[in-house]
């Protein structure tokens, strides 16, 4: 995939030979989509998939398993697995369990000496609470998909986990939220003043707890961090007519970006029904993608989107 610019220009080059769909993430900010190589040491690149930008790539003949990562690098899958179409991660099954023993999120390394806060992300009807490296800023709430977000302490690891674990017990906030819930709260986002006084207001209730902070917790500052403007989020919501399906060989995904948010594109689609699209960039990594000719149209199938009920008019907390 490419976006504007050098950057994308380099991203189309290195994709016509060997390079893989890494997935998408966020870099500084910005969002970008990995590439990585198909031989026995992997190297990677990334390209920006900038607002505006027009993404345009045929699918390869093959999806494969894109390994494990180690000590910030991608590691080969020994057995090169073939992933299936549907499948909404570049990992086997085999390496999918080997990235998870080795995560934060299993708490597999307690003496970990990184500093890590504790924060509250806004997801439309629903306002989570996570952990992250305090170093990575906001970067885990933009790969999220998180609305707007407030940092409410920081400290060791294990004090972090435990402070998550009472603020779920103390007031109910889950650690997860649906992936169809955030995509509901997209279309109907509200406004920035009404995401920040929810979190304020939710982050007052933290502070009156008689257990907060935990030992190893210092607390921060509460301020308000509205993410709309970074991911092209408009006042009135997204609203996809359709989503792109399982991908397959010889397929080709086009469109002008429009939003980017978490994991998903969304597509302005020229097609033959013109309309915004849903793209789970999950649904490309370990597939060989080559650029498309300028101009390329979509020939990737559309899925209909699910007619969910709406969660917005449920109380936050």
């Amino acid at each position: 995939m490419s976006g504007n610019g050098q950057q994308g220009q380099a991203g189309r080059r290195e994709t016509g030979a060997g390079w893989r769909a890494g997935g998408m993430g966020w870099r500084d900010g910005e969002a970008v989509m990995e590439w990585v190589t198909d031989g026995r040491v992997r190297r990677s690149r990334a390209s920006g998939l900038l607002l505006g930008a027009e993404p345009a790539f045929r699918v390869g003949e093959d999806r494969r398993c894109l390994g494990v990562w180690r000590a910030g690098r991608r590691v080969r899958c020994v057995q090169g697995a073939v992933l299936p179409p549907q499948a909404r991660s570049g990992q086997c099954a085999e390496c999918a369990v080997l990235d998870r023993s080795n995560s934060i999120a299993a708490d597999t390394r307690p003496d970990d000496p990184r500093t890590f806060a504790v924060y509250l992300a806004h997801h439309g009807s629903a306002v989570k609470v996570g952990i992250t490296g305090a170093g990575r800023g906001s970067t885990r709430l933009l790969e999220q998909g998180a609305l707007a977000s407030l940092f409410l302490s920081s400290g060791t690891l294990m004090s972090a986990r435990r402070s998550e674990h009472v603020l779920g017990a103390a007031l109910g906030l889950p650690d997860r939220v649906a992936t169809e819930r955030k995509r509901d709260a997209r279309r109907r986002p509200g406004t920035a003043d009404g995401r920040a006084a929810e979190l304020r207001s939710l982050a007052a209730r933290v502070r009156a707890l008689s257990d907060w902070p935990p030992a190893g917790q210092q607390p921060r500052d509460p301020q308000v961090t509205d993410h709309a403007a970074a991911y092209g989020l408009p006042g009135d919501g997204l609203h996809p007519r359709a989503a792109v399906a399982p991908l397959s060989p010889g397929a080709v995904v086009a469109g002008r970006i429009a939003c980017r948010i978490g994991t998903d594109l969304y597509l302005e689609d020229a097609g033959d029904a013109p309309g915004l699209v849903l793209l789970d960039t999950r649904r490309l990594t370990g597939w060989s993608l080559e650029p498309s000719p300028p101009g390329a149209r979509r020939t990737a199938r559309l899925d209909a989107l699910p007619n969910r009920p709406q969660h917005d008019a449920e109380p936050l907390f």
